[in-house]
C-alpha cells in the first residue's frame, strides 16, 4: 500500500483565512494523507470540525512581547489597526518555533498563507514543495496582475477598466497606493511557489481567467473549492469558526417558519466596523422594506451592557420592538442560514468566503464592498455572472479597521434590497442564475466534477515529486 503524503498547513491567524485553508485540509485529509494544521492554541479552538482527521501542532501565541491580552491570539479578536499590526508582528514571532518544527519534522509539502513569505525560503533550504493561499478568487488576482502589468495613470480617479483583462469589468474607485504596496510583493512571492491553492472552481472563476493566469504569470493555479462542501450535515456546517452567540436550532426555528426567499442575511464579515451613523442607515433601510432579516453585527455593537442610548445611537426607535427580523451580536452559523430555503438574498461585504459560500447555497447577493479584493469580487458577482445586485459603494478603504468617510444612505440600501426581494423580473433571472451556479458547484466537488479532478491531479504530481527525491 502506498504510503500517505505528510502535508503541512499554515493558516494566518484571522477567522477568514484559518476556516477555508482547514476545510481545504481536510480534503486531503479525505483522501488518507496525513495533514497537520500548524497555529497557536486559541486559534486550534476555532478550527472547522468534521469526520476528517487532521492533526493540530500549536506554539504558544507571544502575546506579552508584542502587548495584546492573553486571550487574544486572532485578528478577529481585535478592533483597531494597532491591534490588527500586534498579530502580524507576534506571527513574525512566531516564525523562528514553525521553521524549527518544520526542519525537525519535514513534510512532503506545505501549504501556507501568503502572509507568510518567509515559508518561501524555508521549502527551497528543504527542497519540498510549496503552495501560497491567499483566499481570494483568481478572478481578483488576475486582475491584480492586470493592474500590475499596467498601472493606472497616478491621477487617475472615477470609474476605470481593467485594462487587458480577458472580461470586460468596470471598476469604480482605484485601489489604495498602500494596498497595492503591500499587496503586490506577498504575491510575488507567492507566484514562486509551486502554485496557488484557490478556494473556488474554475467554472466560476472562469475558464478565460485561469488561461489568462497561466498564460501571464507562467504559474500554476489549483481550483479546489467551494472547500465549505466538505461539511455535509447542519451540525458540521455549524462547527465551521468561533461559537455562535446562539444555538442552531433556534436560527432554524424561526427559519423553518418563513416563507420560501423572504428572509435577507446581513453581514459583513468579521472585522468590517462601520460608523454608528452608516449602521443606522442600514437598519433604517430594513425597517422601510418591510422584510424579514438576520442581522450580523460586530461583537462590539448591541452588548448586554450597551446603553438604550448608545443602542439608538445605530438604531432607529424602538427599532428591535418593531422589526421583523434578529440581530445577532457576535459569530452566526453562516453556512447553515444560507442554506435555509428561506433565506432570498445576502447583503455582503464581497469576502471570497463570503461569496463563495452564496455561491454554493444557490442565494444572490447585494453588494457591498469594503477593502482589499471585495471590489474585485463585486465585478464577479454582478458583470461576469450576474448573481447579484450592487448597493453603489464607491469608497474603497486600504483595511477594514479604517472608518469610511462617506455614509450610504437609506434609500440607496433599501433600492438595492426590493430589486432583489421584490420578485420582479430582474429578480428571477438573477435568482435563478445563482441556483444553476449551485448546482455547478456541489457537482465540481464530487466525482468526476472539477475541484474533485484537480485535487487528484495534485495529489498524484505530489506523490511524483517525493518519488523523484528519493531516486535522487
Amino acid at each position: 500500500m502506498e504510503k500517505p503524503l505528510k502535508l503541512y498547513f499554515i493558516p494566518y491567524l484571522a477567522a477568514g483565512h484559518m476556516i477555508p485553508l482547514c476545510d481545504i485540509a481536510s480534503l486531503f485529509a479525505s483522501r488518507g494523507h496525513f495533514v497537520t494544521i500548524i497555529t497557536t492554541p486559541l486559534n486550534a479552538k476555532i478550527l472547522p470540525k468534521s469526520n476528517i482527521f487532521f492533526n493540530v501542532h500549536t506554539f504558544p501565541f507571544p502575546s506579552q512581547e508584542v502587548g495584546l491580552p492573553d486571550c487574544v491570539e486572532n485578528l478577529s479578536s481585535v478592533t483597531d489597526l494597532d491591534s490588527s499590526g500586534k498579530i502580524f508582528h507576534a506571527t513574525t514571532l512566531l516564525q523562528i518555533h514553525i521553521e524549527n518544527f518544520v526542519e525537525q519534522h519535514p513534510p512532503d509539502c506545505i501549504v501556507a498563507d501568503f502572509l507568510f513569505p518567509w515559508v518561501d525560503e524555508l521549502a527551497n533550504k528543504l527542497t519540498i514543495p510549496r503552495f501560497a493561499f491567499n483566499g481570494f478568487s483568481l478572478f481578483t488576482i488576475c486582475a491584480m496582475e492586470a493592474l500590475k502589468l499596467h498601472p493606472l495613470p497616478e491621477d487617475a480617479s472615477g470609474s476605470f477598466l481593467v485594462p487587458h483583462f480577458p472580461y470586460d469589468v468596470t471598476i469604480s474607485s482605484t485601489p489604495p497606493i498602500d494596498s497595492k504596496s503591500f499587496i503586490d510583493p506577498l504575491l510575488t512571492i507567492a507566484q514562486k511557489s509551486h502554485g496557488f491553492i484557490i478556494n473556488s472552481f474554475i467554472e466560476l472563476d472562469g475558464e478565460e481567467c485561469f488561461e489568462y493566469y497561466e498564460k501571464t504569470v507562467g504559474h500554476k493555479a489549483w481550483h479546489l473549492g467551494p472547500a465549505s462542501l466538505v461539511h455535509k450535515t447542519i451540525q458540521k456546517k455549524a462547527m465551521r469558526g468561533e461559537k455562535s452567540t446562539m444555538s442552531v436550532q433556534k436560527y432554524l426555528t424561526w427559519l423553518n417558519s418563513k416563507q420560501d426567499n423572504s428572509v435577507i442575511y446581513i453581514s459583513f464579515g468579521t472585522f468590517c466596523y462601520f460608523p454608528d451613523e452608516q449602521l443606522y442607515e442600514i437598519a433604517s433601510a430594513i425597517e422601510a422594506s418591510g422584510y424579514e432579516f438576520i442581522w450580523v453585527v460586530p461583537e462590539k455593537k448591541g452588548k448586554e451592557n450597551e446603553s438604550k442610548v448608545e443602542n439608538e445611537k445605530w438604531l432607529p426607535k424602538g427599532f428591535e420592538e418593531k422589526s421583523k427580523g434578529m440581530i445577532v451580536r457576535g459569530w452566526a452559523p453562516q453556512v447553515v442560514i444560507l442554506g435555509h430555503r428561506a433565506v432570498g438574498a445576502f447583503l455582503t461585504h464581497c469576502g471570497w468566503n463570503s461569496v463563495a459560500e452564496a455561491v454554493s447555497t444557490g442565494v444572490p447577493m447585494i453588494t457591498w464592498p469594503v477593502h482589499s479584493d471585495q471590489f474585485y469580487n463585486e465585478k464577479l458577482i454582478t458583470e461576469v455572472h450576474g448573481i447579484g445586485v450592487e448597493v453603489g459603494v464607491d469608497e474603497w478603504l486600504t483595511t477594514a479597521f479604517r472608518e469610511m468617510q462617506k455614509v450610504v444612505g437609506k434609500d440607496c440600501i433599501e433600492k438595492a434590497l426590493r430589486r432583489l426581494m421584490d420578485g420582479g423580473e430582474e429578480a428571477v433571472r438573477i435568482r435563478g442564475r445563482v441556483k444553476e451556479l449551485a448546482k455547478t458547484a456541489k457537482h465540481v466537488v464530487c466525482e468526476g466534477g472539477s475541484s474533485h479532478e484537480n485535487l487528484t491531479v495534485l495529489i498524484d504530481e505530489l506523490k511524483r515529486i517525493r518519488q523523484s527525491k528519493v531516486l535522487d
